[in-house]
């Protein structure tokens, strides 16, 4: 039997722990973990700790927190297993990552305000993007044209970033108002695609409206994913009240016309805003 840490607020403690997991003696399901099989744990925990945060629950932060600390430290774990890098790595790789992105902290930048960090951050990218090219290419050939946005972000998320992208070199709206326009002009093409379109037709002019409402949400400094995540949690707690008090009338929901379940919907509106 192994024995664990003794202290267990050191972070050195989390690395004894991960390490006999993946050990001769540790865990048979931790032991089998690859970089690419933890990828959706990773993604999952991430979504998990905004969910805490967005209910402002602190024990479930802590614990979320801890999670996702977990899929670092499996992650350096194995490469450190194979030989090819460690925790220390990855400790150092984002420290200076942080002291070159903060020219304005850690040098003698100077910066009026957010926009400026944020000018120089996308600029420091673009430099480290090059000279990574460079380095693995031999040449100065650009590379594969794609915003520096991982793919595997929700969808509305990786809208949300590209417009940011796009905004960085001019090309974007001035306002929410040309926006709003852009989004009731899709709206329209959408309306057209589903009268007479193909489906193919019909998904490109969906996609369009939905990009165009991502971008109408970084105008009014909105996170989409955030706002449908809210949603979605509104529309759930809304549904369940909804069925809750049609069946303590005594009804079954499921037989319920269209105009009674739009009255008990209002009253789940009703109860569960005077709830609050």
């Amino acid at each position: 039997m192994i024995q664990p840490p003794n202290d267990l607020r050191r972070f050195e403690s989390i690395l004894k722990i991960v390490e006999a997991l993946r050990g001769p003696d540790g865990c048979p399901w931790d032991k089998e973990q690859t970089h690419r099989t933890l990828t959706p744990y990773a993604i999952e925990e991430a979504h998990e700790l905004a969910e805490a945060i967005e209910n402002g629950d602190e024990p479930e932060m802590i614990s979320e927190l801890g999670d996702l600390l977990l899929q670092v430290v499996l992650q350096a774990e194995i490469g450190r297993q194979s030989g090819r890098f460690d925790i220390h790595d990855v400790i150092e790789a984002i420290s200076t990552k942080m002291v070159r992105r903060h020219p304005h902290v850690f040098n003698d930048t100077q910066v009026g305000g957010s926009e400026d960090v944020l000018r120089n951050w996308a600029e420091i990218k673009k430099q480290e993007k090059a000279a990574a090219h460079r380095s693995t290419t031999g040449s100065t050939a650009s590379a594969i044209e794609r915003f520096d946005v991982p793919e595997n972000l929700p969808a509305l998320s990786r809208a949300h970033k590209i417009g940011a992208k796009t905004k960085a070199h001019r090309f974007d709206w001035p306002d929410w108002q040309g926006v709003f326009a852009k989004v009731n002009e899709e709206l329209a093409e959408l309306q057209a695609a589903i009268a007479t379109g193909s489906a193919e037709e019909k998904e490109a002019e969906l996609g369009d409206l939905l990009f165009s409402v991502a971008q109408l949400a970084r105008h009014l400094a909105i996170e989409p994913e955030q706002a449908l995540r809210t949603t979605n949690r509104r529309f759930e707690q809304r549904f369940f009240t909804m069925r809750r008090l049609a069946e303590t009338d005594g009804h079954n929901v499921d037989e319920l016309s269209e105009e009674q379940l739009e009255a008990y919907w209002i009253k789940a509106k009703a109860a569960l805003k005077g709830a609050r």
